[in-house]
């Protein structure tokens, strides 16, 4: 039997542009309807095809389509932490797009993942195990008793204390 003209069948619902049924978790893990989406291919395209619009929501955009989606926390995840030719530090995310590093923004959240602002400080990215390691290569004291970035020759301060990448760690 089909349902009335204009009625989604039973148990389902329609999605629209604002309400796709899309979200991103603060695992950075992405759902449907309350279901993982788990194909990595999918995975990928979501990942890149993440926006923040000029009113700071998250869209889909895949070529001319596009719909909100719900973000938890971190819209992004940093994959990888280089040092550049010029000693600066650069983050690559999962967008596939690579930014310097703004070390004001660095922080320890509360399940030890570091984290830190991009997008030009309008979202939050959350660093990769292999990213967070990647930085900690590159931090040593600092002669003051904090902490720094060491990118070449040059030394950043980072606002880091021992004590909080201790318990990341």
């Amino acid at each position: 039997m089909q349902p009335p003209s204009g009625q989604p069948p039973s148990g389902k619902r329609w999605h629209t542009r604002e309400d796709s049924g899309i979200r991103l978790d603060a695992n950075l893990r992405w759902w449907h309807d309350d279901e993982p989406i788990e194909h990595p291919k999918i995975i990928e395209l979501f990942n890149i095809s993440l926006v923040l619009d000029d009113a700071g929501r998250y869209q889909l955009r895949i070529g001319s389509d596009w719909c909100y989606v719900e973000v938890a926390d971190a819209a992004f995840a940093v994959r990888t932490v280089d040092v550049t030719p010029d000693e600066r530090v650069s983050i690559r995310l999962s967008d596939r797009t690579a930014e310097a590093l703004e070390l004001p923004s660095l922080r320890v959240e509360g399940d030890g993942v570091l984290t830190c602002r991009v997008k030009q400080g309008r979202a939050k990215a959350r660093f990769s195990r292999d990213a967070q390691y990647q930085l900690g290569e590159l931090l040593e004291p600092a002669p003051d008793g904090g902490l720094q970035l060491c990118a070449g020759s040059r030394r950043y301060p980072v606002a880091l204390s021992l004590d909080e990448l201790s318990a990341a760690g």
